[in-house]
């Protein structure tokens, strides 16, 4: 069963009635041509449809209970997938999941935000909102990666981090700070592809990478348009509009420079053929992969440096040197 959002309510319509028709299974030409001209009407209503998708309907594509997830990924782009759990402190948060896996006959660590698909596995995993305990597991793999000298994949999907008083008390803040001046002087090539939602210093913990990908309709911003449209307005009906301004659109980061690629999703969204985005994101991380491999040490970190410094440039100058 496909769920449909809201905005996509026109081609609900048009593949319900060509469902019907073929259902009758009649095979009355007359039926058959009535089939045909509405896969081309449909053709055209979803070509109209997601070439004019706004911030906030990419953000919801971007939410789609259907997306594909971390473990997704894992699955089909890898082999051998070893798990680790833990942070040797606290837990184990499984809301971020890492460990060892094969990717073309190359051994990395991949670590990323898992939100589950049932209500009851997303309960589990806090519904992709980590704890301190995720963010030091995840560093605890980083670090475990870098002393065997394996290239780091993050895949990023998160609303954010829990803001639990737990969480507080344990050390959120920190243990997502720790994770980014960790991950700027890590050794190892580090890549990170935003499969769904990047939400604020949650989704940041696993992004500080030498380069960033985003899925054509992800979202990638400090704060989500719901968040915002409170503070500012103290309106839901601004949701929207804070979508807009807040530019969290993979076109508007590729274009600010916050970004480095962006990988084209199946007409719809990622859910819609997740064999096709498999395939487009195994390509990206495989080319991105061979670039960075060749790379000295010294000229890792000297261009994730300069990467990082470059996002804070205005009118040419660099605001923090």
């Amino acid at each position: 069963m496909r769920d449909y959002l809201e905005f996509e309510k026109p081609i609900r319509e048009i593949e319900e009635k060509i469902e019907k028709l073929a259902a009758t299974n009649s095979g009355k030409s007359s039926t058959q041509e009535e089939i045909r001209k509405l896969r081309g009407k449909l053709a055209q209503a979803e070509h109209e449809l997601y070439s004019t998708l706004s911030p906030w309907q990419r953000t919801q594509l971007a939410r789609h209970p259907q997306r594909p997830s971390t473990l997704d990924y894992i699955n089909e782009l890898c082999r051998g997938f070893l798990e680790f759990h833990g942070d040797r402190s606290f837990g184990d948060d499984r809301a971020i999941v890492g460990g060892f896996a094969r990717f073309n006959d190359r051994t990395v660590m991949i670590i990323g935000h898992q939100k589950g698909k049932t209500l009851k596995e997303r309960m589990q995993r806090n519904f992709g909102m980590p704890n301190p305990e995720g963010y030091r597991k995840a560093l605890r793999l980083m670090k475990m990666a870098e002393k065997f000298g394996r290239p780091i994949i993050t895949f990023i999907d998160t609303p954010g981090a829990y803001p639990g008083i737990g969480a507080e008390e344990r050390g959120q803040a920190e243990a997502i700070a720790h994770n980014l001046i960790v991950m700027s002087r890590l050794t190892v090539p580090i890549i990170s592809v935003v499969i769904g939602e990047g939400g604020s210093g949650g989704a940041l913990a696993l992004g500080v990478s030498d380069r960033v990908m985003m899925l054509e309709h992800s979202v990638y911003s400090v704060i989500s348009p719901e968040g915002c449209a409170a503070i500012l307005w103290d309106n839901p009906a601004k949701v929207p509009d804070a979508a807009l301004s807040l530019k969290i659109t993979a076109q508007d980061l590729l274009e600010l420079g916050v970004i480095d690629e962006i990988i084209p999703e199946p007409l719809g969204g990622a859910h819609r053929d997740p064999k096709a985005i498999t395939d487009r994101v195994a390509k990206a991380l495989t080319n991105q992969l061979f670039q960075l491999t060749d790379l000295s040490t010294d000229q890792l970190l000297t261009q994730r440096d300069q990467k990082y410094r470059k996002m804070g440039a205005v009118n040419g100058l660099v605001a923090l040197t």
